[in-house]
């Protein structure tokens, strides 16, 4: 009726009256646009054009540093993981140090505020040439955000590296600095404008225009420092990023450089502080949810402020899309006194809410929370948050409830490189990771041991893991000497804080940890009491998830066992060096540990936060075979010292860890253990044990380069049971092994199989209680087609074959996706494996395959899964490891069309693959 009603006045006025009447309208609108831009927040990704240099080493680095470190005369990370952290070292200096400018970056996280650093008098390096505007930086590196400077190497190679095996030997370490130019408008005067790092490695420091703003000296949280009063408008301003990565920092590849993302934030002096709100939910049911929410306001601008707020509830579709606004709170009017925060709570009621779950059962069913701080009728601020209603229950005798379902904890830990990839954050190839493992029957994620990049969040809460959340590898005591512990004292409760308050709102994150395997175990009543001021931190920020740190040596009798909310196991629970073999020697030794914490501890959780350990290098098979269900590794016994690879029998792990077998079957003697984190879903860069000659570790259910290993499918059989499997291990590609021993094993969800080598049967086989895998250990290796065929109940369930190959004849290139966006971060994954004349993958093949790309794509990076590869990730040339190899492309920056990917190889028929580079 309206419209009509409008229509009909229109018809009755003078052209132009309607002209004026119309231009009115269009000034109206665009000045409301304009003052609702003026006024409300921006974020604003300043990801590119970067100038990026390092210095040759640390004796030729400026002298800016945030602290003195302790020299090291000896160190090798060739020992156990689960060596006793020693005792802090004290240091002196007489040098003038950064720290006291840096430590106030931290304040807003202190609680006490009696305890909150001052900045001292001064401007440290405002003389140095790479703060200065003027400064020549046209010889430096050209770069984009994320950055991971060390990841295209070279490796460092041989005996006594600069950077050993533990760290990866890439060149990690170092003095580098980030400039960037950046321009401001007289708009923006009376705003405030903030630097957002989501993640740089490490003891970042910043300087805008000269002047020493402030920094962050933890590589792996996010943080802010304030801009505002440094900042030049209608003119150019030069930012300015230091960043100090040790060696001997980390006991895996941390990576360097600005790795995450980095926005610029800008908002009214009234607005939503950082990570300013928390939503919770309780009284759920099928009919309603109430929802709490907390919204910390932050007034700045010298005097009070009286505003209006109001917050509005949407539902995130399946696509993205919000729905219809469907619940919004009072608009309540609040005063704010200057220069103070104000937290508001604030309640409403959601009718039949969808409820967020891990699948297949369930579905992660997202809600997005819009908060608008409101002053004289205008919007001034609006803050989104993400988040989900879920019912979160634990039961000592049972495990974790989502939505009064129990669900049974199938995860896996992850360390947080990407692979060929570096450090480097990238969303697209996260998800990879977490499809593959979802693939895999995963449901549950471990953040090893360090808060990951938000958006990994975020795709966690997309598609339904489980996560734990933790912030800790060390504490006060050392594992490495350049690592957290140098830092914990004057940090943790900055860190701890940050952590939680940016990452509560995620309802993937079921468990807060605040430690893993910290030498404090071993310190009695002292490391206890310091685990309970850890966990109280967690629990004033938020009180609705429990609290753990994971151990490897406290028993349940100590102290240290009782400072958390939940039990976290590592390795304890199928007890830790029981092979004979480590009688009498100096390493932890431990019985199985589930029962005498659930015992101690019967009204707490027990989790599996790190099982297994296992080792294998994909499609590497060692004879001979070890009769038992678990084994160390050595030569002869899973292991190849010359050629520094472990059989993929999967049988073989750390020497305090065990076999994926061997976890099965505890975990299905102690029922009331919630489940598992599996060490670890992918190989990861560093701590290559058993072999500290090479480059990646050796525990990953999946390879460096996405590549499954044979364990990958014994886990599927037991964490997919309804579905269909079967997989045969090993390959049937044994010239040298005719007339000898190889021993056959099938992986599979069903009971009961027959086998068959070359059509003749070699008997059926059964599983027996707590058995996970079927073994003909006496088979006669004869070239041929090897079969299996599986029955589950009685039923044909599923069936596998083997065969043997002709030699390589040609390539096969495979995407993961035919399109990619236009977008610098989009990437595809592209496979490469060596076929014979029948269009048969030889395991064995180890060709070298060189990569071509013509169309709007370039080539990133190339890697193969071979823990002993130091070739380049950048190289174009890589050669197979066990008939594969991957090749990464991204799309340019400005141009749609086709990319084509060639792959050659002396001798082979080369293979192509298109990919289509699409709009968004």
């Amino acid at each position: 009726m309206e419209l009509k009603l409008i229509r009909y006045k229109y018809k009755r006025i003078s052209p132009n009256l309607m002209k004026s009447i119309l231009i009115f309208i269009a000034f109206s609108i665009l000045a409301c646009a304009q003052t609702n831009s003026e006024n409300s927040r921006e974020k604003i990704s300043i990801n590119n054009d970067w100038k990026f240099f390092k210095y040759n080493s640390f004796e030729e680095a400026d002298s800016l540093t945030y602290d003195v470190r302790p020299e090291i005369n000896q160190f090798n990370s060739d020992r156990p993981a689960d060596s006793k952290p020693t005792e802090s070292e004290v240091i002196k200096s007489n040098q003038k140090m950064l720290k006291p400018w840096i430590l106030p970056t931290g304040n807003n996280f202190i609680k006490d505020k009696s305890k909150h650093h001052n900045r001292p008098e001064g401007n440290p390096g405002q003389a140095f040439p790479f703060v200065q505007t003027d400064f020549d930086d046209k010889d430096w590196q050209n770069i984009n955000l994320p950055h991971d400077w060390a990841i295209n190497g070279p490796f460092y190679e041989g005996e006594k590296p600069e950077v050993d095996g533990g760290m990866g030997r890439l060149p990690s370490h170092g003095v580098a600095w980030y400039r960037k130019k950046l321009k401001f408008d007289e708009n923006d005067k009376s705003k405030m404008i903030y630097l957002d790092v989501d993640g740089a490695m490490s003891y970042a420091m910043v300087w805008l225009n000269g002047n020493l703003v402030g920094g962050w000296p933890y590589g792996y949280n996010s943080w802010r420092v304030d801009l505002t009063r440094y900042v030049k408008f209608s003119e150019e301003n030069q930012l300015s990023i230091r960043l100090d990565n040790p060696n001997y920092s980390a006991r895996w590849y941390p990576g360097g450089g600005i790795y995450r993302n980095v926005w610029l934030t800008k908002t009214n002096k009234v607005h939503v502080a950082q990570w300013g709100t928390f939503i919770t939910t309780k009284n759920i049911s099928d009919n309603r949810a109430n929802l709490d929410i907390k919204i910390n306001v932050e007034n700045n601008s010298g005097s009070d402020q009286t505003i209006n707020v109001e917050t509005t509830i949407f539902e995130i579709k399946e696509n993205q899309k919000l729905s219809d606004p469907i619940k919004k709170t009072n608009n309540s009017e609040i005063l704010i006194f200057a220069n103070q925060n104000k937290i508001i709570n604030d309640s409403l009621i959601i009718e039949n809410p969808k409820l967020w779950g891990p699948p297949p059962k369930q579905k992660p069913h997202l809600y997005l929370a819009v908060t608008k701080i409101y002053q004289s009728g205008k919007i001034i601020d609006e803050y989104k948050t993400q988040f989900g209603i879920r019912i979160l229950k634990f039961d000592s005798n049972s495990g974790v409830y989502i939505n009064n379902d129990l669900i049974k904890i199938k995860g896996v830990n992850q360390h947080h490189d990407l692979g060929a990839l570096g450090a480097a954050f990238n969303k697209r190839a996260a998800e990879r990771q977490l499809e593959i493992l979802t693939e895999m029957g995963c449901n549950a994620i471990r953040m090893s041991h360090n808060p990951p990049a938000p958006e990994l969040l975020e795709l966690t809460d997309e598609m339904g893991f489980l996560v734990i959340d933790e912030v800790f590898d060390v504490w006060q005591r050392k594992k490495t000497p350049h690592d957290f512990h140098l830092i914990f004292d004057d940090w943790y409760e900055q860190d701890l804080r940050s952590m939680l308050r940016r990452d509560r709102n995620h309802p993937s994150i079921i468990i807060w940890s605040f430690g893993n395997e910290v030498g404090e175990q071993y310190t009695d009543e002292e490391g206890a009491s310091l685990g309970l001021k850890l966990s109280k931190i967690i629990h004033e920020e938020d009180p609705t998830r429990p609290t753990t740190s994971a151990m490897n040596w406290a028993k349940p009798d100590m102290p240290f066992s009782s400072s958390m909310d939940l039990i976290s196991l590592n390795y304890q629970g199928q007890g830790i060096r029981q092979d004979p073999m480590f009688e009498g020697t100096e390493r932890i030794q431990t019985k199985p540990l589930f029962n005498d914490f659930h015992s101690t501890f019967p009204d707490k959780v027990i989790i599996s936060s790190e099982t297994a350990s296992a080792f294998s290098s994909r499609g590497i098979y060692l004879f001979p075979v070890t009769e038992k269900i678990s084994s160390p590794v050595r030569d002869n016994l899973g292991g190849d010292s010359k050629i520094h690879q472990v059989s993929s029998y999967e049988l073989y792990a750390v020497d305090f860890g065990s076999s994926a077998d061997k976890v099965f079957k505890s975990l299905a003697q102690n029922p009331y253990v919630a489940g598992e984190f599996v060490w670890t879903g992918w190989d990861y860069l560093g701590e290559p044990t058993p072999y500290y000659s090479s480059r990646s570790s050796y525990t990953g259910i999946i390879d460096l380069a996405g590549f499954k290993k044979d364990r990958f499918y014994l886990y599927k059989s037991q964490w997919l049971p309804e579905k269909p499997m079967a997989h045969i291990l090993p390959h049937w590609n044994w010239p040298n092994r005719i007339g000898e021993i190889t021993p056959v094993h099938v992986f599979t969800s069903g009971d009961e199989a027959e086998l068959f080598l070359n059509s003749k049967s070699l008997g059926k086989k059964k599983k027996g209680e707590y058995e996970y895998r079927l073994r003909w250990d006496d088979i006669i290796y004869e070239p041929g087609e090897l079969k299996v065929v599986v029955h589950k109940n009685g039923n044909l369930w599923a069936e596998d074959i083997v065969k043997t190959t002709e030699q390589p004849n040609k390539l096969e290139l495979t995407a993961d996706r035919k399109e990619i966006y236009l977008h610098e971060h989009d990437l595809a994954f592209l496979t490469v494996s060596i076929k014979d004349k029948n269009n048969l993958s030889v395991p064995n093949a180890d060709n070298e395959v060189e990569f071509e790309i013509e169309g709007p794509g370039e080539i990133v990076a190339t890697d193969n899964g071979d823990p002993t590869d130091f070739t380049p990730f950048s190289s174009h040339k890589r050669r197979t490891f066990s008939g594969l190899a991957l090749v990464i492309v991204k799309p340019s920056e400005k141009e749609l069309g086709e990319i084509t990917v060639t792959a050659k190889s002396n001798g082979l028929v080369l293979a192509e693959e298109k990919i289509k580079v699409v709009e968004r």
